[in-house]
């Protein structure tokens, strides 16, 4: 089945780059833009926005590739924590050194990484010279005592004057980071301070998918950013200094809204006369002229996003948000029951599910993967007294179950029984050989002293990669493993981590109820 597509990247691709242009013209050809939110595998605006390409950004930037730099920032208490990015699951550090390549690998590169907050942390020095010693320019910004309040001392020599300036060539400076919390902003503040100092216009937009502004308030696009920013509070407004200046209802977020009286102080003292101290009277009066304009009247203006402009079916993504607020609820109770995230998290997506009339049941794969884990508990099956059942919903709408067993996951069983379907197997037919796998069992019994002997999905895979050379039916199985790409998939239990490696891989979209996969407290 053809995938239901809501969005059409061309349309958007030719709006945002438009838009982008329209922007740095304004600021005499020189313009700082902050990169929000995912550069590439923006997977969460693929989720919603069915179509969407999760690289569309890299598309852009290929786009305007001969106007732009780029310039990296990562904050210096990140690395030091070792603070990591969880869709990935790696460190901000490591996160980085990706993005790097990433954008490598569209033919675009990072002209600089900026450390911000710098403190001598001695994991951010190591950090430092490794960048240095594989080519990269690195530059140091600094903590500013009273950021961002202290107006007077943040835009002084002593604030923005004591950070090392980026040099850069083209109209458009793209700022982006690993994650938020990186510091984008302050370079991009920074970065306006030298300009301004040296008699060269500049400005600043804010480059970011959600809110989508000129959607309503409570757009389920717009509501399920609100769930995937639940963790750190994050909720949408309407924005008061846009409805004040043009009479007209705008969307932002409480953050943006509350920093922005804040931030235009900050504008305005950037780029008064105290400021700009260039020898060059005349480009320095040029400067002040133009300064005296309002940069933006509201934080709606300091945006250029035009993803609305790509929507082309409206019904579509309204359902598309609705099971991301599904997604988001799950996500938060199996975190919350590790322990990691609080239950007020758990409790506000649920409130916003209830705002739209969502129930947990409405994903479809919910009801039937619980319904295989009361089968294998009613047939004594499971393993060890755990009866998991676990359900993906293939893309022609197929739903395939599996459950756990002596032998196999409940993920490994339910991914080998959907390459049969999408492989058109009969389902009597064994892909992979019992002898095989209880040689395995022995092996992590006898040779890894294993705890649990049945097979989790990564070792499955290496499993059925195996088999294939032999077996033609489990090569026809193995070529099957790329369909599941952006299925459904829901568990009664919590993935092991050979489990959730795998799922990973195959770039399902999973969920849980949050039980634990093992009597055990330590599971392997």
């Amino acid at each position: 089945m053809t995938q239901i597509i809501g969005f059409n990247n061309e349309r958007y691709l030719k709006e945002q780059t438009a838009a982008i242009l329209d922007r740095v013209a304004k600021f005499g050809n020189k313009l700082y833009l902050e990169f929000g939110g995912k550069l590439c595998f923006d997977y969460h605006a693929a989720r919603v926005l069915p179509g969407y390409d999760p690289n569309v950004k890299m598309r852009l930037l290929q786009i305007l590739k001969d106007k732009i730099d780029i310039i990296m920032c990562v904050h210096a208490g990140d690395i030091e924590k070792r603070r990591v990015r969880g869709d990935f699951g790696i460190t901000y550090d490591d996160a980085t050194l990706k993005l790097v390549d990433d954008l490598r690998k569209w033919d675009l590169d990072v002209i600089a990484v900026v450390i911000t907050r710098f403190a001598n942390q001695p994991s951010a020095a190591i950090f430092k010279n490794k960048l240095e010693h594989n080519g990269i320019k690195v530059y140091l910004h600094y903590p500013i005592q009273g950021y961002p309040a202290n107006v007077d001392n943040v835009v002084s020599e002593e604030g923005f004057g004591k950070n090392e300036y980026v040099e850069t060539r083209n109209p458009i400076v793209v700022v982006t980071g690993p994650g938020p919390g990186s510091g984008k902003l302050s370079v991009c503040l920074s970065q306006l301070y030298f300009e301004n100092k040296g008699n060269i216009q500049a400005g600043y937009a804010k480059f970011e998918t959600f809110p989508i502004w000129d959607l309503p308030l409570k757009h389920p696009v717009n509501i399920a950013y609100e769930a995937a920013t639940a963790d750190i509070g994050d909720f949408n407004m309407v924005d008061p200094f846009h409805l004040n200046a043009y009479d007209e209802t705008t969307v932002n977020y409480n953050r943006d809204v509350e920093s922005f009286p804040l931030l235009k102080l900050i504008f305005n003292k950037i780029f008064s006369a105290e400021t700009a101290t260039g020898k060059d009277d005349d480009s320095a009066n040029d400067l002040l002229r133009w300064a005296k304009q309002p940069l933006y009247n509201s934080p709606t203006d300091m945006g250029v996003n035009r993803a609305s402009f790509g929507i082309t079916s409206d019904e579509i993504v309204k359902e598309a948000a609705k099971q991301e607020l599904i997604r988001r609820y799950f996500r938060y109770n199996e975190e919350y029951m590790l322990g990691i995230e609080k239950i007020e998290t758990v409790d506000r997506v649920m409130r916003l599910m209830e705002e739209l009339s969502v129930k947990i049941t409405d994903r479809m794969v919910v009801e039937t993967a619980r319904k295989a884990a009361a089968e294998a508990e009613a047939q004594a099956k499971g393993n060890e007294g755990i009866y998991c059942g676990a359900a993906i919903q293939l893309h022609d709408g197929r739903i395939v179950t599996g459950k756990n067993s002596q032998l196999l996951h409940a993920s490994s069983s339910l991914i080998l029984n959907a390459t049969k379907v999408l492989a058109n197997i009969p389902d009597e037919i064994l892909l992979l050989s019992p002898h095989i796998i209880n040689q395995i069992s022995k092996y992590k019994e006898m040779v890894l002293d294993s705890e649990s002997t049945s097979l989790d999905l990564e070792e499955t895979m290496i499993t059925l990669s195996i088999s294939a050379t032999t077996n033609p039916t489990a090569e026809l199985a193995m070529k099957k493993l790329v369909d599941l790409k952006g299925c459904e998939m829901h568990m009664t239990h919590i993935p092991t981590p050979g489990d959730d490696v795998g799922l990973k891989r195959l770039g399902v979209n999973l969920t849980t109820d949050g039980k634990s996969s093992s009597n055990r407290l330590f599971v392997t």
